[in-house]
């Protein structure tokens, strides 16, 4: 019954996101309760829920709030100009040269095993070309997502630390069989970069006439990181304190990458020194904080909900039981291909899962009952880990997400329905090449 409660809650709230009908916190904060009601907790429990729920989350809308604001006067003060013009440049308005550009630095960027910091440096830099080249911020999204989801198959990053865990080894040993994987997966999104920047210059062509009718288009609408200037807010002078601006964002990036301090206080001290060091007059300073917040708070809201929705699941135990339940109901004869089954279906599992459940709950259950029909436990976790690492950003369980949903001023439900599919048929192929690699045996 638990799993069932569990299972319903999380259809629910999926299909009102993908709908699109609702602010995704109204969802996130109403089924969770309903759900924990209906499976008998008090409300008493829910709040503990709650409580713990919002405290896994609470630093990432901190540092959401202030990336928001911090990013929002980086790009009134035009320290992104020189990179669009640049990169616009050099490819010539080349939509597929920014595709697969984008691929490549969302990789590099995603070194350091942080989703959150990926895209925090890459939306905000890319997400003015993309709107130059009038290209989809889906597509930005899909593209970072990916790259940055195949490059999460290192050892210090989450799922293979979880992984490890649940199997007892050296997560280093567990990565180095998947980095043939890795580079396939690699090679596997530019070849999607570039189909999908095909389309995409067709969608272009066909609204505008061609692409440079489109870069010269004057696009109507003031989105979040809009070079445009409008009515009460400040117009800055892009010229002697540009290089200063480069300099303290280099530094907030670093200091971010490296982890010397929390990201939140990161961007809470870049905020402090930016807003001065570009405006001198405490009114323009107010101002320039005010144009930014309405994007910064809705989704600190979001963010939260998310917290809330993910405390309530994981403290009722809704998430374990259906992990656990999914593997007991499954036809005895498809048992001995457990392993596969799952990896198959990795990515659907994001929208059902979290990592942490995915992991914790469902790897142990699939390991012991592959291992009664002979199937190694290595095995068992690659087919997990290769069939559901590449739909990390695609889930509404996933924190970063919603951080870079925000950054582009995008819906979770028009994600979903953009870049599921997609992911998902990358996922198979990855299963299958892992097992004609022998990386997955039966």
């Amino acid at each position: 019954m638990l799993s069932f409660i569990g299972f319903a809650t999380i259809v629910i709230i999926v299909l009102l996101l993908l709908r699109g009908k609702t602010t995704p916190m109204i969802p996130l904060v109403l089924i969770p309760i309903v759900g924990a009601l209906v499976a008998g907790f008090q409300i008493k429990e829910i709040g503990d829920f709650f409580g713990d729920g919002i405290v896994s989350v609470v630093q990432v809308a901190i540092m959401f709030i202030f990336a928001i604001l911090f990013f929002g006067i980086m790009q009134d003060a035009g320290l992104f100009d020189p990179i669009i013009d640049k990169m616009i440049a050099v490819t010539r308005g080349n939509v597929i040269t920014i595709s697969i550009g984008t691929v490549v630095i969302a990789a590099i960027a995603q070194l350091d095993g942080s989703g959150a910091s990926t895209f925090l440096i890459t939306i905000p830099a890319l997400l003015p070309v993309y709107r130059q080249m009038k290209m989809s911020p889906y597509l930005l999204l899909l593209l970072i997502g990916g790259s940055a989801s195949i490059m999460n198959m290192i050892p210090w990053g989450g799922p293979l630390g979880r992984a490890a865990s649940v199997l007892n080894m050296d997560v280093t040993e567990l990565w180095r069989p998947l980095i043939p994987i890795q580079v396939i997966g690699m090679v596997l999104m530019i070849v999607l970069a570039i189909l999908l920047g095909m389309r995409e210059k067709r969608r272009i062509i066909a609204r505008y006439g061609s692409v440079e009718n489109a870069i010269a288009h004057e696009e109507e609408d003031v989105a979040m990181f809009d070079r445009q200037d409008s009515g009460g807010n400040v117009k800055v002078t892009k010229t002697k304190i540009y290089w200063l601006n480069v300099i303290l964002a280099i530094a907030v990036i670093g200091v971010l990458v490296a982890g010397i301090i929390p990201a939140g206080l990161a961007f809470m001290i870049g905020v402090c020194i930016a807003l001065p060091l570009n405006y001198r007059k405490a009114d323009d300073q107010s101002k320039t904080i005010q144009k930014h917040a309405p994007n910064a708070l809705t989704m600190a809201t979001i963010i939260l909900a998310a917290g809330s929705f993910l405390g309530i699941l994981n403290g009722t135990g809704m998430l374990d039981s259906i992990a656990e339940d999914t593997v007991t109901v499954l036809p005895s004869f498809i048992t001995p291909y457990i392993h596969l089954i799952i990896g198959v279906l990795g990515v659907p599992f994001d929208l059902l899962l979290s990592t942490d459940a995915y992991y914790f709950a469902l790897l142990p259950v699939a390991e012991q009952i592959g291992t009664t029909f002979g199937i190694p436990s290595i095995s068992t976790a690659y087919a997990m880990i290769i069939g559901n690492i590449v739909g990390t950003f695609v889930s509404p369980f996933s924190p970063a997400l919603w951080l870079a949903l925000g950054l582009a001023g995008l819906e979770m439900g028009k994600h979903i329905r953009y870049a599921f599919l997609w992911m998902w048929g990358l996922s198979i192929v990855l299963v299958f090449i892992a097992f004609a690699m022998g990386t997955i045996t039966l």
